[in-house]
């Protein structure tokens, strides 16, 4: 097995592992009184990330043409773990909103409004790039801009009323 297919693996395995945890808090916030805002853009993002691991695997190099951007990817996973960790059950894939509860503000969030957005921004950027997929970059990072852009906006108003 090639390092590309490996590190594809690893990468299928976390987002697994994430989704698990992402729905498992997504119904505990829900039967919480939670609301879920903008689902309807939710598909979308699935398909971005599904089809951006499968156009590595197709147009990536069969071992990194950049092994420095192979390690920042894997640091971004710890980032990505600060992340989680920061909002604990609040932590999910979808636009869940407690109208109640005060916004998260320690950890990741103390120091950017969103961090899961600019690591996501950066793994789809430098995956590709490590092994040699600069369309794949180029393509899924401009998709993923357009997603993000009317994501923040849904997820901006639903947190309007919300306090810190």
């Amino acid at each position: 097995m090639s390092l590309l297919h490996a590190t594809l693996v690893v990468v299928l395995v976390l987002r697994l592992v994430e989704l698990t945890l992402a729905r498992r808090n997504t119904a505990r916030l829900l039967a919480r009184g939670g609301r879920e805002v903008g689902a309807g853009h939710y598909p979308l993002f699935i398909l971005l990330h599904v089809g951006w691991l499968a156009a590595i695997a197709v147009f990536g190099e069969a071992e990194p043409r950049w092994p420095v951007l192979l390690i920042l990817f894997a640091l971004l996973q710890l980032a990505r773990g600060w992340v989680i960790w920061s909002l604990g059950d609040h932590w999910t894939t979808r636009i869940v909103t407690l109208d109640e509860a005060p916004l998260v503000s320690r950890g990741a969030y103390r120091w950017c409004r969103h961090p899961n957005y600019v690591v996501v921004c950066l793994e789809i950027l430098l995956l590709p790039l490590a092994f040699g997929a600069w369309e794949v970059a180029l393509a899924a990072s401009l998709l993923n801009a357009l997603l993000l852009w009317h994501r923040i906006r849904l997820e901006s108003a639903a947190l309007a009323n919300r306090r810190r």
